[in-house]
């Protein structure tokens, strides 16, 4: 037997699908949920903006990151103790800055997120500290606490590299090849919980060390067996309010400076009508 045939049933009409109109009252609030929440998004730029390689301040970072290790495997090898020589706040700063330095040249060339801002700033805060030091105190001849005898050699090729061309270096990436905007004043006072780990660090070293001991305190301004703590408590108070300052000045800076850093890059959105 043959299935009955059914009858196909009729084609509606479709209706066109009419505009949104303008005039739709506003939705009222969800108990519960803010609105904040409801408007935050959590797609990072970097989800919609192309990331930029940027080679040639790779290749500045790689050189300055370079130029640093480079005088700090001089000076060590200069130096008949090495484990003296890691113990100047100089060395230790020009360690950090070259491994900073390196990592954020690494994410220039292959363009990923700069490194934390917090971290770079320290860096640079570090080495400025022991560029002033040394030319506001240890090179200065009217200084009270000025080095004899100067370098000379290539110790003194070491002491204008660390000193000087290495923070120049610093402070032009920063400066240059850093967008600013990125430090903030909360970060000035932890910064400075290194050099106060290095003035303790310096202190027991000291006291650990017999008395008349060649570098027992590395700077004369730490030189307890020569001021007393009292004298170099307060220098340390001292050039510890010296330190905030020049901490706050870079944060104040990294606000009013030109943006060097610019990309136009193509995000895919557009957010207003096309420019005919």
């Amino acid at each position: 037997m043959t299935a009955p045939i059914r009858p196909t049933p009729p084609i509606r009409h479709i209706q066109p699908i009419q505009p949104i109109p303008s005039d739709i009252p506003d939705i009222p609030a969800l108990p519960g949920i803010p609105a904040a929440a409801l408007l935050s998004s959590p797609v990072p730029a970097t989800a919609v903006v192309t990331p930029v390689r940027r080679p040639a301040t790779a290749i500045f970072r790689l050189l300055t990151a370079t130029t640093a290790a480079a005088a700090v495997a001089a000076e060590l090898l200069l130096d008949n103790t090495p484990l003296q020589t890691l113990s100047r706040f100089t060395i230790q700063s020009a360690i950090l800055l070259t491994l900073v330095t390196t990592l954020a040249s690494r994410r220039a060339w292959t363009a990923r997120r700069p490194l934390p801002a917090a971290l770079t700033g320290a860096a640079l805060l570090y080495v400025l500290i022991a560029s002033l030091i040394h030319h506001g105190l240890v090179a200065n001849a009217s200084s009270p606490f000025a080095t004899p005898a100067p370098p000379t050699g290539w110790h003194a090729v070491t002491n204008h590299l660390l000193h000087t061309a290495i923070p120049l270096a610093a402070l032009i990436d920063w400066l240059l090849l850093t967008a600013p905007g990125h430090l903030h004043l909360r970060q000035a006072a932890p910064w400075l919980l290194y050099p106060l780990a290095y003035l303790a660090f310096s202190l027991t070293r000291g006291e650990l060390l017999d008395p008349g001991t060649e570098g027992r305190y590395l700077y004369a301004f730490l030189d307890v067996a020569k001021d007393g703590y009292k004298s170099v408590l307060a220098n340390a108070l001292l050039l510890g309010l010296g330190f905030y300052a020049l901490a706050v000045a870079l944060v104040t800076v990294d606000h009013i400076r030109p943006n060097p850093v610019h990309h136009r890059a193509k995000t895919g959105f557009r957010l207003g009508p096309p420019v005919g």
